[in-house]
């Protein structure tokens, strides 16, 4: 079984060094698809405009995607209604929708990465429904047939055999050849893509990035990095921000499955849900089925969230021959919206898409085009990052997210001390140890070499566990994921672990 996205089998173009610009319009930071997207349509409005990725394109959570285009939300429609009002949610939705058409066009203009309309099936709980969910669901429906969207209620929905609520013209795609396509778009004619350029510091006065040692003038920032950087605003105000942010692990599997279930994108009401994107390649039918989802960094066995993974995988469709797996990272918010929009003069930030990344990211780039460009759009007050929780249930939520920082700042700490020592790490593994009266976390490579870095997150100073399916030092307080040699494969962390000798 291979432990890899099924999109990163894609050849990747690749964005060699050169001479960077003086300076810019806009400088980008990030190029998933949230950067890519801002980046074209601000060049497409006549911005000069400079993407930044510390690693390649689409390195990050992009090419760990499963790549369902649906403006179906996480949250029902009527949930995020209760929240911050009817039409607002109406909005949302239109938004999302909006989003996948802005996709089309963009393939449209060239880009080759199997976009396709399909059906999308929201549906009861696959497994374990309660008597309640069809009615739920009925009353669901015509919610969403009076925001002026289509919806069809099924009693027996596909797969499950659950009732469901089916919607027309969702899509689905290959997430990185069409970020490949953006990116292509984008390079030249004044603009560019900088692979490889890590963006050191921002300089709020004339504003400015230090890109691999360099300074480069622009009139506004945006961050696209899945977890924003601290940028030009002041730490107490990134620490804050930070508290509306909860990253989640999210598990996926890959598996050939017979033609009896249709290409589309089915998902549950379950908490975490399931969710199943089928397509057909030229080998056949592919499944890529997801879900027990779990804060990064607060789960002991991964390897044992991968087998109940599968347990349910192969319930659901006997027919699922798995070839591969892997894991993303959903950063999700109290009201379970995102944040898009200014957090600072000229700087903007983009985040906590949770499971609809593609959209909301692509509705990203749109809504932060309209503030460059100073059109106005609704949406930019409705989903603008510095938004109070506005619903009981989004208070409540903060509060519960928040308790993590407190409980294992200290519980890691005076919790006892792990007797073993390097010695006992076995190949392959990691182990956070005591050394020297220091807390080390400490990995064996397969060929027996030990790699030992600080266990402090650099963040805010939470200690590093061992995820031993995936290989990574996560944090368990706000998400950040690091390599076995201690460098940064995601935020909030900006730095790197301490090496020790």
């Amino acid at each position: 079984m291979l432990d890899q996205s099924l999109w990163r089998a894609a050849p990747a173009p690749s964005y060699k060094p050169r001479a960077l610009p003086k300076s810019v319009d806009v400088a980008v930071v990030g190029a998933g698809i949230t950067g890519l997207t801002t980046a074209l349509l601000l060049k497409r409005a006549g911005k000069r405009v400079a993407v930044f990725e510390r690693e390649r394109i689409g390195a990050g959570d992009t090419g760990n995607t499963t790549a369902h285009l649906t403006y179906v939300t996480d949250s029902l429609l009527s949930t995020i209604g209760h929240a911050i009002g009817s039409e607002a949610a109406e909005l949302v939705w239109r938004g999302q929708r909006a989003a996948i058409d802005q996709i089309e066009t963009n393939v449209d203009a060239g880009i080759q990465c199997g976009f396709r309309r399909v059906p999308g099936f929201l549906s009861a709980p696959f497994f374990e429904p309660s008597p309640s969910d069809e009615e739920m669901l009925r009353k669901e429906t015509q919610r969403i047939a009076t925001a002026g969207f289509y919806p069809r209620f099924l009693a027996s929905g596909p797969i499950a055999g659950r009732a469901a609520i089916a919607f027309a013209d969702q899509a689905l795609f290959h997430p990185l050849e069409y970020a490949f396509g953006l990116a292509a778009a984008i390079d030249g004619d004044g603009s560019f893509v900088c692979e490889r350029s890590e963006v050191g510091e921002i300089i709020a006065d004339p504003l400015a990035v230090i890109v691999n040692g360099e300074t480069i003038a622009c009139g506004d920032i945006v961050i696209a990095t899945h977890e924003p950087l601290v940028g030009i605003r002041n730490l107490a105000g990134a620490t804050l921000f930070q508290t509306k942010l909860y990253a989640y692990s999210s598990y996926v599997l890959g598996a050939y499955i017979d033609e009896t279930i249709a290409p589309g994108l089915y998902f549950d009401t379950s908490d975490p849900y399931f969710y199943l994107r089928v397509h057909d390649d030229p080998r056949g039918r592919y499944g890529i089925f997801g879900g027990c989802d779990h804060k990064t960094g607060q789960e002991t066995d991964t390897e044992a969230v991968f087998e109940r993974l599968r347990e349910s995988f192969v319930r659901l469709v006997p027919s699922a021959r798995i070839d591969r797996r892997w894991s993303g990272q959903v950063i999700e918010s109290p009201d379970n919206l995102p944040y898009i929009g200014r957090v600072a003069d000229h700087q903007y930030v983009a985040t906590a898409f949770a499971g609809n990344g593609m959209t909301f990211g692509t509705l990203s780039g749109m809504l932060i085009r309209d503030a460059i460009t100073g059109q106005a759009n609704p949406l930019l007050e409705i989903l603008d990052p510095h938004r109070k929780a506005s619903s009981f249930d989004a208070l409540k939520r903060l509060v519960e997210e928040n308790i993590d920082y407190p409980l294992y700042l200290v519980a890691d700490r005076v919790k006892p001390r792990d007797g073993s020592g390097i010695e006992n790490v076995p190949a392959g593994g990691g182990k956070v140890l005591k050394i020297d009266g220091r807390r080390v976390a400490v990995h064996r490579r397969d060929d027996g070499n030990v790699l030992k870095v600080s266990a402090v997150c650099t963040h805010m100073g939470c200690l590093v566990r061992w995820n031993n399916a995936e290989r990574t030092w996560d944090c368990p307080c706000h998400g950040s994921r690091f390599t076995p040699d201690g460098l940064v494969l995601g935020g909030p962390a900006e730095a790197p672990l301490e090496k020790i000798e």
